[in-house]
């Protein structure tokens, strides 16, 4: 149920307020580190992504439609409007799956964010430090927000990311422009009206749709907002607004409390599997067995999962019949781990998703949900009656970020040196280290593009 006391502050004041005010001279420094970091690995994934199906096919669309050539498609040669830019860059940098996590939001933080400001932050040349700042408010919002209507929200069958990722596309594009907090107001109206997406797409081409909609529309709800456009501003609590439409959640305090280390990104997750989150942590504690026992498909007689509930509605595909499908799927994502020990994006492919030796492995991995699990607890079973098992939970952010910036910079080069070559590859890491000594961030989408720009 939403507010409809008078003498109750504005929820949607309150993260207006505190998107447009975000700055970089006030952001710690290790928050900056974060935000470079969830830069970096946008952009791996998002060039490794460039290449895919559904990439093509909007890359395609965007060639026939023409426009002016504002920002780039990143890892290709082409340009595009800056609208253009955003959906097919936040299209591609969800294609693989292999993209941030985040708790608060239930989604992925980054890739509707980047892609509207990327683009915005090129054609208009703004600094690295300006995009920073901005991209922090973007990241910040969208987690709030979900605090304000998950865990129903998530529950009911919204995307989140492509949800709740709009309103951090829209309230990234704002803070770059500078709007104030009551044209921001607005802006959270407009992006409102245009947030949707649907987990029942999950293992087709429209779940990486939602995030570069998603980043689409949040750019289109700021710079239309610069223009005068009006909407709703209370958008968020109203009756029939945001809260009440989608999902059972409204938690107000909740939001406005905010996180308790003062910064949603000090509680971003990155991946190091190209599978759904929620079958990390079976992937991590599957990757431990076959490591510590020595594994082989053949010992394995059973294998049980005990997993958060909430996976069974987001990454149980029972018999996935494509790579795509098996990312979301706990049972052939187990079978990789303990098949071959490779969950990276190569891994997946349509043939193996249908090797008959991994199927035989995946059939035999059973999984039941636990209201009260954190990570995932595994049992395997083998052969000779040994039961081995192993829990992990992923779900707890990095304490050592340099640490995790080596971790991320290897998941980089593995994903782009094929793409843009490892030259580029080395100046794209150094560039995102020192993104404030850059002139504007337009300098760093060029290191972006391959050396054969165009060729299809």
């Amino acid at each position: 149920m939403t507010t409809t006391n008078p003498d109750a502050p504005s929820i949607t004041g309150v993260v207006a307020e505190l998107a447009a005010n975000v700055r970089y001279g006030d952001l710690p420094a290790d928050v900056v580190l974060l935000a470079k970091e969830c830069l970096l690995d946008w952009l791996g994934v998002t060039i490794a992504g460039a290449s895919e199906p559904l990439s093509r096919i909007l890359q395609d669309e965007m060639a026939e439609q023409g426009g002016n050539a504002q920002a780039t498609i990143v890892g290709t040669g082409l340009r595009g409007t800056v609208q253009q830019a955003a959906l097919v860059n936040g299209a591609a940098s969800h294609a693989l799956d292999y993209d941030d996590v985040h708790t608060a939001m239930s989604g992925h933080p980054t890739v509707p964010v980047v892609p509207g400001l990327l683009a915005l932050a090129e054609w208009r040349r703004s600094s690295p430090r300006d995009f920073i700042a901005a991209f922090v408010a973007g990241f910040e919002t969208e987690c709030r927000i979900g605090l304000l209507v998950n865990p129903g929200h998530y529950a009911e069958g919204w995307h989140a990311t492509g949800t709740l990722g709009t309103f951090g596309s829209a309230a990234a594009c704002a803070n770059l422009q500078g709007l104030d907090g009551e044209a921001m107001r607005t802006v959270i109206g407009i992006a409102a009206a245009q947030a949707a997406g649907l987990k029942s797409m999950f293992g087709t081409m429209c779940k990486p749709f939602h995030a570069g909609k998603a980043a689409a529309n949040g750019l289109m709800a700021a710079t239309l907002a610069a223009r005068g456009f009006t909407s709703n501003t209370e958008s968020l609590e109203t009756h029939q607004g945001f809260a009440a439409t989608h999902g059972p959640t409204f938690d107000p305090a909740r939001a406005m409390a905010g996180p308790a280390n003062q910064y949603f990104i000090r509680g971003v997750l990155f991946k190091y599997h190209a599978a759904c989150y929620g079958t990390h942590s079976s992937i991590e504690s599957l990757l431990r067995i076959k490591e510590t026992h020595g594994v082989t498909p053949e010992q394995v007689s059973a294998v049980h999962l005990r997993v958060p509930v909430g996976a069974l509605s987001m990454c149980n595909i029972q018999e996935p019949a494509t790579a795509l499908e098996g990312k979301f799927s706990l049972r052939f994502t187990s079978a990789l781990a303990l098949g071959h020990g490779d969950t990276s994006e190569l891994a997946f492919t349509d043939e193996r998703t249908a090797d008959p030796l991994l199927v035989s492995l995946r059939d035999r991995v059973q999984v039941d949900g636990d209201a009260a699990a954190g990570g995932t607890q595994v049992t395997v079973t083998l052969t000779d009656g040994r039961v081995l098992r192993e829990s992990v939970d992923v779900n707890i952010p990095a304490s050592d970020l340099e640490l995790q910036w080596e971790r991320l910079a290897a998941k980089f080069r593995g994903l782009t040196t094929p793409v843009i070559g490892a030259a580029a590859t080395a100046s794209l890491v150094e560039a995102v280290r020192r993104l404030e000594e850059l002139p504007s961030m337009d300098a760093l989408v060029r290191l972006s593009v391959p050396a054969m720009a165009g060729a299809r």
